[in-house]
């Protein structure tokens, strides 16, 4: 394998033993810091009755507390403007993003000088590994402001050598002139952006997207990319390879990454994080091994302003393997979606990503495009499940919505009852796609959460 192949070699291929190594000794030296300089954790480990002393190896990690984001919200809520977690000083901040606020209120994370520098190195290697180069034009059509995807992905990009061109969101005549002139050979967004701005380019340009030029679309913010069906329309439409990456505001912008394989995402950052995968319902640590479902935990390894232990993240994923072809020996996995986007349907679990899947392998009969529609809130769902997906063409609807019910029941196993539209009729998203339409009255529960 050719040194190419990897921005940090010997991270990237360290043993499992060396790996364990480093993180017993790094997690040592974080949890020093958390018992001297972080009040948020000093209280959960007195409540919890965990002692510095309760650590030794990797595994004791399981013994300590989860944190949760609504721990977080609170502490900052009691404390601004980061929050009784925040372990440096506020003079030693030199940046402030945030999250998206996609599941409750927007809060934010502060950066040391330090934690910025980790951020970069950790982007640039999750976008190494996804194939971009020195020689690449990226168009960032992302968001570029408070969001973790911003300025810390143009910082990587940039580390590597690469043209970083930087759109943001709701900018597609931009996008499309970028492209055109810059001969932009990659673009960095939402698999939803993909998609949208594809029917843009048709629209406006009058040309198909693969003649744009584009040989590389690096996306993520939400499950789509990793999506067979989806993934498959999107590259015929590009005629580009299309790989995902995944990360999490509160710990790093980018964590796990696909390699050129386009086989699940690699974890990237052993040096930096420690990840366990946990049954969601009961808290269980389960082994990091093909074929394991559960929900995604972050251990901060060097974090200075805003360290975190055993963080959820209600990413739900699946390990898809530890071996692969490329030579990296990170994980990989598959992001299935959020544990608290779940649908329980006469107590099977289904997620609004895997009912798009299903809808997308119909293209082009369909345009890929769904929404999960709710008379009241979830997750339990009384049967069948509202689906609502656009087709293409002018007859055969009858047909095609008793093959699409027939399949979301022979894969998902749950019964649904399916709406066709025309094509375009369902609203596009320029971030994050929403597969779920709530027709029922929200409460002001729900509007604070």
């Amino acid at each position: 394998m050719e040194t190419a192949e990897y921005l940090d070699r010997k991270i990237e291929t360290a043993s499992p033993k060396e790996v364990q190594k480093l993180q017993e000794a790094k997690l040592a030296r974080q949890l020093d810091y958390l018992f001297a300089c972080s009040a948020f954790y000093q209280d959960k480990f007195r409540t919890a009755r965990i002692k510095r002393k309760d650590y030794r190896r990797l595994r004791d990690l399981s013994r300590f507390p989860f944190t949760t984001k609504e721990e977080l919200r609170e502490s900052q809520a009691s404390c601004p403007p980061l929050g009784r977690h925040a372990a440096a000083d506020w003079v030693d901040v030199i940046r402030v993003h945030s999250s998206t606020g996609t599941t409750g209120k927007a809060s934010f994370v502060g950066l040391t000088r330090r934690d910025a520098k980790m951020w970069a190195k950790l982007t640039a290697r999750s976008f190494y590994t996804q194939g971009l180069r020195k020689t690449d034009v990226v168009v960032h059509a992302a968001g570029l402001t408070m969001f973790a995807g911003g300025l810390p992905v143009k910082d990587a990009i940039e580390s590597i050598g690469a043209v970083f061109v930087p759109i943001g969101t709701g900018a597609s005549e931009r996008a499309l002139a970028a492209t055109q002139l810059l001969r932009a050979n990659a673009m960095h967004c939402t698999p939803s952006y993909a998609s949208y701005f594809a029917d843009f380019v048709r629209r406006e340009a009058k040309t198909e997207p693969r003649e744009l030029g584009l040989q590389k679309l690096f996306c993520g913010a939400e499950p789509g990319a990793g999506i067979p069906a989806v993934r498959a329309k999107l590259q015929e439409e590009w005629g580009a390879r299309v790989t995902e990456g995944l990360g999490n505001a509160d710990m790093a912008p980018i964590i796990f990454s696909e390699c050129r394989q386009q086989s699940g995402m690699h974890f990237n950052g052993p040096e930096y994080v420690v990840v366990e995968i946990i049954d969601p319902e009961t808290g269980e640590t389960l082994p990091v091994e093909k074929g394991v479902t559960g929900e995604l935990v972050y251990t901060s390894l060097e974090r200075e302003c805003v360290p975190l232990l055993r963080f959820r993240t209600r990413d739900r994923v699946t390990v898809l393997d530890t071996l692969c072809a490329c030579g990296r020996t990170g994980f990989k996995l598959r992001c299935i979606g959020r544990t608290d986007d779940m649908l329980i349907v006469l107590g099977v679990n289904v997620f609004p990503s895997a009912v798009k899947d299903v809808v997308s392998s119909f293209y082009p009969r369909t345009t890929g495009e769904i929404q999960i529609v709710l008379n009241q809130p979830g997750p339990k769902v009384a049967p069948p499940l509202k689906v609502v997906a656009e087709y293409t063409g002018a007859s055969g609807t009858a047909q095609l919505k008793s093959e699409i019910e027939h399949k979301i029941k022979a894969v998902l196993s749950v019964s649904a009852a399916v709406d066709l539209v025309a094509g375009g009729t369902l609203p596009r998203f320029e971030m994050k796609g929403q597969l779920i339409r709530k027709a029922y009255e929200i409460t002001d529960t729900e509007r604070r959460n």
